[in-house]
């Protein structure tokens, strides 16, 4: 119990950073932008209040992803992440629309900017204030497993990006006179977020959907049945899904019909504990069946049957 508070309080601190780096962030960003008059920098301080947001989304999702099974969610609130990480995407949508008409007004009537030196200079420093962040959180969330994480760090080297263009087409405004970059830039930030934020929706919607584990940990859990496999042990039906940093794996172990129970028990409770030993904070669910009964290879749609009848 104490193992898994402390994982939680760990994440929860990554969500703090997060905040903590978005109010920076604004507030550097939206001085920059009055300063200077850019709309190329009042776009990219639009994405650093998505990014505030999120994060205090994000702290509330690892929060309910972190509560474990009760009598109405008997497998957890692992997805509670997944809705994080969707909300996300969908907030992504609402900044790039403002951005997208701000810098279309300006395109119609263009103004001249101010104290470019400084305005840029103090986006820099906001930059590389989420580049650090996002590098942080994104660690941080292959570590625990956490989409929240995950998405919040790509989300801020995201703007990192944005930024470094933003920054050098602002520059390039004042080298050139050419008024129209900097709503031009503001327009290309614009749809850069849209095309972010869709990818963080399809995922989360895909997430949500109970797909199966990657390729990856899906042939490690075969490497480990291997190791159990014989003429006397067949397995059957393996599935798995993921929800939220948790992995869940059923599959269905045929041994000879003359087995006794503790012995069939003994076999589940090694397997068991060498597929958790291989992915930690995995869920198994095995399902023991006679290897002499064809019943036994009857398949539900959508389990994958590994060994067929000898």
């Amino acid at each position: 119990m104490g193992g898994a508070g402390g994982r939680v309080d760990s994440l929860t601190r990554f969500a703090w950073l997060s905040v903590a780096a978005a109010v920076a962030t604004i507030t550097l960003k939206t001085g920059a932008y009055l300063v200077t008059g850019s709309v190329g920098l009042l776009s990219d301080a639009a994405e650093s209040v998505v990014n505030l947001v999120a994060a205090f989304v994000a702290l509330v999702a690892l929060g309910v992803a972190a509560r474990p099974a009760d009598d109405t969610h008997h497998f957890g609130h692992g997805k509670a992440e997944y809705f994080s990480a969707g909300l996300e995407g969908l907030m992504i949508f609402v900044a790039s629309g403002f951005i997208l008409v701000t810098a279309v007004q300006r395109l119609i009537d263009p103004v001249e900017l101010q104290r470019v030196g400084l305005g840029l200079g103090v986006t820099a420093l906001a930059t590389l204030i989420n580049g650090a962040v996002g590098l942080t959180l994104i660690r941080a969330g292959r570590a625990h497993r956490s989409l929240t994480l995950v998405a919040d760090g790509r989300h801020l080297l995201t703007d990192v990006w944005t930024s470094v263009g933003v920054i050098v087409a602002v520059l390039a405004v004042a080298l050139t006179g050419w008024l129209v970059l900097d709503p031009l830039i503001a327009i290309a930030v614009g749809l850069n977020i849209l095309v972010t934020g869709s990818r963080l929706v399809w995922r989360s919607a895909s997430a949500l959907m109970d797909a199966a584990l990657p390729a990856e940990d899906h042939a490690r859990i075969v490497a480990v049945l291997d190791r159990f496999r014989s003429d006397e042990v067949r397995f059957h039906e393996l599935r798995t899904r993921e929800s939220g940093r948790h992995r869940h794996v059923s599959v269905h172990v045929l041994v000879p019909g003359a087995w006794t129970v503790q012995q069939g028990h003994d076999l589940l409770e090694d397997l068991e504990a060498a597929l958790v030993a291989e992915l930690p904070g995995t869920a198994v669910h095995t399902h023991l069946e006679p290897l002499e009964d064809a019943r036994s290879y009857e398949g539900a749609p959508g389990g994958i049957p590994l060994d067929g009848p000898g």
